[in-house]
């Protein structure tokens, strides 16, 4: 099916097929990832780890999760959607699958720097299918339907996870997430159709000439850095929280499993109620960028309220409080996503959207080095503390590259912004 530049082709029911599939491995996505974090503990005693050889693994990943981007966007616009994430879906369920094998802290770390090197693909395939089947006042909606499958695996790691971990062993909890994405494989190979035929060449250029132009753009690099300054909120609330709630509230395995989950169901609200918000603004008529500009703002304004966190609430207060800082996150990141989406060409927006998800992992791995080193000199308070000040800093750079991107991009978002309002 032949795509149009502006993302009008692909209206049809095939393109809310794809969405449901991306939806699904989002969800896979986060289990295996989320699986560490929940067992961290657990994994800790058996293997005989410290929290700082535990923030290390965690950097492990983010490590390779960063590299990783900047080919997985590469890799997406040479295959094309169907062959790239049959690649990566394939790899990180044998990393997953690897990780229940490990014996010692290095084999932990290596199978979880395995797992980073193809969890990225799913977000740069993501972005690839919105910009080529979606109009702009479609797009945020799209966006937050396939990025809350990442907070449906969060919501359902903590019970799923916890509870294949108590009946049958950390390892198996492991093994039973590794094998369902070779299952849900044969789906995404059945329903997705085989392209027409080869994708184009990114650029007519060649490589050298599109990455000097990449390289060149300041908006990119903006983005990234919002992402970069952002995102360790998130990594924070993923990897830290559930072992916070462990060694520091006192919750056990089960108790942890059977409330944590409440978090992760905020950040699906403000997944897919981040996008439906800009995406509704559009609708009556609003610029595609300054409908997410206005919806990271409020973001920006609500996410700082986890500063009260660190001064010890009520367990029910604590949850509170945590929800609505991934509720704001997840509004952020969503229409951060839209913008890149709508900012950058078809031909290559898994390259320039894996470049803006690299920034987000580097945030991610230097912030663990920083609160492995505070949770290890007893400091988890601090880490709250910091986290409530990245997004307003975040919006402050994504205004900045609102204003560096070149006018003609804007005046072409704004364009089709309009034909799509005209056509609906």
């Amino acid at each position: 099916m032949a795509m149009t530049e502006g993302g009008g082709g692909g209206r049809g029911w095939l393109r809310w097929i794809l969405l449901a599939l991306l939806f699904f491995s989002t969800i896979l996505n986060y289990l295996d990832r989320q699986a560490l974090s929940i067992l961290a503990t657990t994994i800790q005693a058996d293997l005989d780890i410290s929290d700082l050889e535990y923030a290390h693994i965690v950097q492990a990943f983010l490590l390779a999760y960063a590299v990783a981007f900047l080919a997985a966007g590469r890799i997406t616009d040479w295959l094309g959607s169907r062959w790239a994430l049959t690649l990566f879906v394939t790899w990180w369920s044998i990393a997953n699958l690897l990780t229940g094998l490990a014996r010692n802290v290095w084999q932990l770390g290596a199978a979880r720097f395995a797992l980073g090197l193809g969890e990225p693909g799913n977000y740069t395939v993501g972005a690839k299918v919105v910009s080529e089947r979606f109009p702009p006042a479609e797009r945020g909606l799209a966006i937050g339907i396939y990025t809350a499958g990442a907070m449906i695996g969060a919501t359902l790691a903590p019970p799923l996870i916890g509870g294949v971990a108590m009946a049958y062993g950390w390892r198996s909890a492991f093994f039973v997430t590794g094998a369902a994405g070779l299952v849900w494989l044969i789906g995404w190979l059945w329903l997705h159709p085989r392209e027409a035929r080869p994708p184009r060449p990114a650029d007519a250029r060649g490589e050298r000439a599109l990455w000097g132009d990449l390289l060149r753009d300041r908006s990119l690099w903006l983005f990234a850095l919002s992402r970069a300054v952002a995102d360790p909120v998130w990594y924070f609330y993923l990897f830290w929280f559930p072992k916070y709630l462990n060694d520091q509230r006192g919750m056990t395995l089960t108790a942890i499993a059977a409330s944590a989950w409440l978090v992760y169901l905020a950040a699906d609200i403000g997944s897919i109620g981040g996008g439906g918000i800009s995406s509704a603004m559009i609708k009556r008529g609003m610029a595609p960028v300054r409908s997410r500009m206005l919806a990271m703002s409020g973001a920006a304004m609500l996410a700082p309220i986890g500063v009260f966190a660190a001064f010890h609430p009520t367990l029910p207060l604590l949850f509170a409080i945590a929800s609505l800082v991934v509720f704001a996150h997840l509004v952020f990141q969503i229409n951060i996503g839209a913008l890149a989406v709508d900012l950058y060409p078809t031909r290559y927006i898994a390259t320039a959207f894996g470049i803006i998800g690299a920034g987000s992992a580097f945030g991610g791995m230097l912030s663990a080095q920083v609160v492995g080193n505070l949770v290890a000199g007893g400091n988890f308070d601090r880490s709250f503390l910091i986290m409530a000040t990245l997004h307003p800093l975040a919006l402050g750079v994504s205004w900045l590259a609102v204003r560096s991107a070149p006018r003609s991009r804007l005046i072409t978002n704004a364009a089709a912004s309009d034909q799509d309002n005209g056509s609906a």
